[in-house]
């Protein structure tokens, strides 16, 4: 029991650390960024064609970026099945009725977790540095992932009108779940 839990904080410990070194000083606010022109948006739950909290958080900050000028060209990135509800098409509708062009919008539906959109954006869309945007729980391990992938990546915090209680178990699935399946993916 005890070798069991040593090694579970010891995979715990190497996979928060792995983050953190790879997203280091690559974390910004949306006022403060000044980063690569591309914004990849990670997809989250939609329902009824409608974004849910975390993913309508994450277009909202885009937009702060694309109407500043600071990005010109947006990845929508998420599972495109229609038991999904079609994350990437959700995500331009929303984009496209608070005005940003089509043309500016590029739709992965094949972006079924972080690893996935982040392998894509480089081998598929051509990526080689971008701005990763989503909430801080998942800013390190997105950043580290496209970072291993070959993409220089930094992130922008985006908002989330969320439950407090959305939020601690996401914080929680991130640490004990998200990062070492995470490291184990670039390991493994």
């Amino acid at each position: 029991m005890l070798v069991g839990l040593v090694v579970v904080e010891l995979i715990v410990t190497v996979a928060a650390t792995w983050m953190y070194v790879a997203s280091v000083g690559r974390i910004f606010d949306a006022d403060e960024f000044a980063g690569p022109r591309t914004a990849l948006v990670l997809g989250s739950l939609v329902d009824d064609g409608e974004p849910g909290d975390y993913v309508r958080g994450r277009l909202d900050t885009t937009l702060a970026l694309y109407r500043s000028g600071k990005t010109d060209r947006i990845i929508n990135s998420g599972n495109g099945s229609a038991e999904a509800g079609n994350e990437p098409a959700v995500m331009r509708a929303y984009l496209q009725e608070r005005g940003v062009p089509a043309a500016d919008i590029v739709d992965d539906p094949a972006g079924f977790d972080t690893e996935a959109s982040c392998r894509r954006a480089h081998d598929v869309f051509g990526e080689r540095e971008m701005v990763v945007v989503t909430q801080d729980f998942h800013l390190a391990r997105a950043i580290a992932l496209c970072r291993d992938r070959g993409v220089d990546a930094v992130g922008v915090n985006a908002e989330c009108p969320c439950p407090t209680l959305t939020i601690v178990r996401n914080h929680v699935r991130e640490l004990f779940f998200a990062q070492p399946r995470a490291l184990w993916s670039i390991v493994g």
